[in-house]
């Protein structure tokens, strides 16, 4: 407990002393009872007048690199007498002509230290000097690079990002070689100090936006962040509603794509999710696929993401304001059927809607979190023997089974909004349940007056919705060609509008 109150009462601004030893002592105390921490102290082969010692963290650096780089190259220099006498001279030729590593800079501040050792790098002392190398020679086991597991496709890259973030920032480097594509770096995080990168191109982001952005990240106050999911809701607009105002993706290609056309991504350390802003309604029903593919194939299947999407929410309301309200709107034949299906069952629509929602619900969630191997036979044999057998001992009819096994698959066409249909569906299927099919509509209408209402950093989240310009819908509920797409969207790429030079396609005449 001594040693941790010590460590407690230096302070980050005392400066490093010119002694090697009460330098090392000073950072023995400031990592007291850190069984990581590694020091080395060193001299010179050819003779003990020259003393340095390294300071790192075990298993965040490359071992191979501080021997070869650092110690061999130190230990064997011929450094003469006349070297000895100027401190500061010693360390600036061992800086320039001696340590084989490029990145390596000379520091005083005991902060900036004490945050390089704790980042995997490496901190190099030497005795009658009071400061200190510090060296990037930081080295750690990595996810190698897979296809992401959420946002598979059959044609298409293959790479997804992982948890390390220069490797991530390399694979958008490797998908757009442009000088104007720039990477700002800052700490997030009162204690974790985790880095985090904003990337954008200068010449296509719009200022007020990266601007906006910035003075968000400022304001953030927590003592930690480990994923993007943090970032997520700290800074996002509109913190009450179940959309989602910033996009999220694990391919490298979407997040250059969304770069292209003038947003912005966000990246930190330790996650393999980047953040793309501005976010659009219309993108939670884009897949990167459909960018590969056919135009024809491509907006086929978005327009059925956008109906299921509408099925998702309505199906459960309009089956049950149907049923209990409005039994004339049903074929006469349909609704004997489920008249006689409902026979037996004790239970009003409602309650039954209610029941087996919750239990497809409860399969979803457990297919997510058990292992991969069996996660899809416990979910469709779940559902087969849930659905089977809860319509045999009358607590559900039929019907209801057919109603929300719809529900369910028409859920899965857009898992972006698994969680935002889920509350609009139980909201309209009260509203459904209390005043009928006109609940319905009244909810339906409350929904869109609430999305167009919602900004995402200052664009409207319903951009391109409802318009009749034919740019605006060139990329909404369908694809239209590459070569028709000549401009970018409107109100994001404003500082350059222009996506290729002329409308004319290849090999036309």
């Amino acid at each position: 407990m001594g040693n941790r109150q010590d460590a407690s009462k230096i302070p980050s601004s005392q400066p490093l002393s010119p002694s090697l030893d009460d330098n090392v002592a000073l950072f023995r105390r400031i990592f007291s009872n850190d069984g990581t921490l590694r020091v080395r102290v060193i001299e010179n082969n050819y003779g003990t007048l020259l003393r340095c010692g390294l300071i790192y963290v075990d298993g965040m650096t490359d071992q191979d690199l501080i021997q070869n780089g650092i110690t061999k190259p130190v230990m064997t220099y011929p450094f003469k007498e006349e070297d000895h006498g100027n401190p500061a001279k010693l360390m600036e030729k061992i800086r320039m002509e001696i340590i084989n590593i490029s990145d390596i800079m000379v520091s005083t501040e005991l902060d900036e230290l004490v945050g390089a050792v704790v980042g995997g790098k490496t901190v190099f002392l030497l005795d009658g000097y009071a400061g200190a190398l510090n060296i990037n020679a930081q080295g750690w086991q990595t996810r190698a690079i897979e296809e992401p597991t959420t946002e598979k496709a059959v044609r298409g890259p293959r790479e997804g990002f992982t948890e390390s973030l220069i490797v991530n920032l390399t694979l958008i480097r490797r998908r757009v070689q442009n000088s104007d594509l720039k990477f700002v770096f800052s700490d997030i995080g009162t204690r974790s100090k985790t880095q985090t990168c904003i990337c954008y191109l200068e010449s296509l982001a719009s200022p007020d936006i990266l601007a906006e952005l910035q003075g968000r990240l400022a304001q953030v106050e927590i003592d930690h962040i480990l994923d993007t999911g943090y970032l997520a809701e700290l800074i996002r607009d509109e913190p009450y509603s179940p959309f989602e105002m910033m996009g999220s993706t694990e391919r490298p290609d979407t997040a250059v794509s969304k770069i292209m056309e003038g947003r912005i991504a966000l990246m930190i350390e330790g996650s393999p999710f980047a953040l793309t802003l501005p976010y659009v309604f219309v993108e939670n029903f884009q897949a990167s696929e459909d960018y590969y593919v056919n135009y024809y194939f491509a907006s086929f299947n978005r327009f059925l993401r956008v109906i299921g999407a509408f099925m998702s929410i309505s199906i459960p309301a309009v089956y049950v304001a149907l049923v209990t309200y409005s039994q004339e709107m049903v074929p006469t034949k349909l609704l004997l059927s489920i008249a006689a299906a409902r026979l037996s069952v004790p239970f009003p629509t409602i309650i039954e809607a209610l029941i087996m929602l919750t239990i497809f619900e409860i399969l979803r969630e457990a297919g997510a979190r058990i292992p991969t191997t069996i996660g899809q036979a416990v979910s469709i044999v779940g559902a087969l023997v849930l659905g089977q057998a809860a319509v045999d001992a009358r607590i559900v009819s039929a019907p209801m089974v057919i109603v929300v096994g719809l529900t369910g698959i028409t859920t899965l066409l857009n898992p972006r909004l698994t969680g935002p249909m889920i509350i609009v569906r139980l909201i309209l299927l009260f509203a459904a349940f209390f005043l009928g099919i006109y609940g319905y509509f009244f909810g339906l209408l409350g929904l869109v007056i609430h999305l167009m209402s919602l900004r995402s950093f200052g664009v409207s989240y319903m951009l391109g919705v409802g318009s009749i310009r034919p740019q605006d819908i060139k990329d909404a509920a369908i694809r239209a060609p590459w070569w028709d797409m000549y401009l970018r969207p409107a109100r994001i790429g404003t500082r350059n509008m222009k996506r290729k030079a002329s409308r004319k396609k290849a090999g036309s005449r």
